[in-house]
């Protein structure tokens, strides 16, 4: 069964190139491009893709407020891939705020773009490398001086899910996360699960969300 996608752009040579990378993978399927955030809404509510490739700036509606649309609707069981120029770019935040599950830059190679349309799609979460820091900076910047109360579902945390989800939140992959505790990949990957589970929410992005935006990792990126 292929993975169906949706391509939302406002430059038409971008929305061909996706389709044309995408179209060539014989467990991929491009069901509609659209060039502004509210075709791109009304594209993903007909076809139902399970991922929509999303840029984040352009007319009408940004890709910022189709992806909080889409992520809020229920109904629809979609997501979102933000791509963008610059790995700077200062509306990533507000887009993983808003839901998206994974933010690459358009300049990355096709077959980092294929990884991550299959990551996504089974479940996964994605940051560029090259930008988890500068995201995790922003959350910083962002976070105020006080710290909300903790929600409870923090305090069902075991202290070594705890660890793993502050190391988490630090940008650290399920590998660094392992060398930096002691453990093995395996067991990274069942804490990861776990916390996901324990805190509601959908994947490691959001994850890294709920440590900011709970005080469990407070601005410059220390362990509340």
């Amino acid at each position: 069964m292929k993975t169906r996608v949706a391509i939302v752009d406002d430059q038409q040579l971008m929305r061909t190139g996706f389709e044309m990378i995408l179209e060539a993978e014989d467990d991929l399927e491009v069901v509609g491009a659209a060039s502004d955030g509210r075709e791109g809404l009304e594209l993903v509510r007909r076809h139902r893709p399970e991922v929509v490739l999303m840029d984040i700036r352009m007319p009408e509606m940004d890709g910022i407020e189709a992806t909080r649309l889409i992520v809020e609707d229920e109904s629809l069981d979609t997501r979102v891939l933000v791509l963008t120029t610059f790995d700077l770019d200062e509306y990533v935040y507000d887009a993983v705020r808003a839901g998206a599950s994974g933010f690459l830059l358009k300049d990355s190679p096709a077959d980092e773009l294929l990884r991550a349309v299959r990551l996504i799609a089974a479940g996964g979460a994605l940051l560029a490398p090259s930008v988890t820091r500068t995201l995790i900076e922003e959350f910083a910047r962002h976070q105020p001086a006080e710290p909300v109360t903790a929600p409870g579902a923090v305090d069902s945390l075991t202290e070594r899910e705890t660890e793993v989800w502050s190391l988490m939140a630090k940008g650290l992959s399920n590998q660094e996360i392992a060398e930096s505790l002691f453990l093995g990949e395996t067991t990274v990957k069942t804490h990861v699960s776990r916390v996901l589970m324990k805190l509601g929410v959908r994947d490691r992005v959001q994850a890294v969300v709920a440590a900011y935006e709970t005080g469990a990792i407070r601005p410059g990126g220390s362990a509340a």
